[in-house]
């Protein structure tokens, strides 16, 4: 389980600094090689995500003592994508702004007021990233206390249910034995009362050959 993680870890390395280094080059291209360059850094800025989110169904499968140390860095993760995706919405609109210049010919005043309104709008953006993502962290926690919620619960039904076979099975067992204590019994009550009647018996016939032996002198 860890070893998928740890390879998703790598990916997640080789294409970070990959779109580091384009987002760098972006201001430094042509208007052609900037469109191609700012398509493919969008690209792979969802292959990211996508790495994020399969990271994040592996540390789900990680056994909750183990699970604290790769939330950590998950969530390093995270916030180093966001920093990414900040400085390339930033390209972006520098970009953006360029292109605009050039094909309409605007004065630098409009631009910088656009670009502030732009750079405004973006923060907020990104404020409300990041409340979706503390919310959606939230909900993971709380999942994963229900999970382990639901395991000790079950755990606990398994330990009742097995301890209600073994008392019946040692009901079972007491009533066995009391069947063949009273079967005991019974014989041991049975023996003594033949013991009785074949004392009786011998005493009866001693009393008698004493009777007809005085009476024949």
């Amino acid at each position: 389980m860890s070893s998928d993680f740890e390879t998703y870890e790598q990916d997640f390395g080789t294409l970070t600094a990959e779109i580091t280094n384009k987002i760098g080059r972006i201001p430094k291209l042509a208007a052609e090689e900037k469109t191609q360059l700012v398509l493919n850094v969008d690209k792979q800025l969802e292959e990211v995500r996508e790495l994020l989110e399969q990271m994040d169904l592996e540390v789900r499968e990680i056994p909750i003592q183990s699970r604290g140390m790769y939330n950590s860095r998950l969530k390093s993760y995270k916030q180093e994508i966001e920093k990414l995706e900040k400085d390339f919405k930033r390209s972006r609109i520098a970009y953006s702004d360029e292109v605009r210049d050039e094909l309409l010919g605007e004065d630098g005043g409009s631009s910088e007021t656009q670009r502030a309104y732009l750079l405004d709008n973006t923060e907020k953006l990104e404020r409300s990233s990041r409340r979706l993502d503390a919310g959606y962290q939230i909900a993971v926690e709380t999942e994963q206390v229900g999970q382990e919620i639901l395991t000790n619960l079950a755990s606990d039904r398994e330990k009742i249910q097995r301890s209600r076979d073994r008392l019946r099975e040692t009901d079972a067992n007491l009533g066995k034995s009391s069947r063949i204590l009273t079967g005991m019994l019974r014989r041991i009550i049975q023996n003594r009362i033949l013991v009785f009647i074949l004392g009786a018996i011998i005493l009866l016939t001693i009393v008698l050959a004493l009777y007809f032996n005085l009476r024949g002198h």
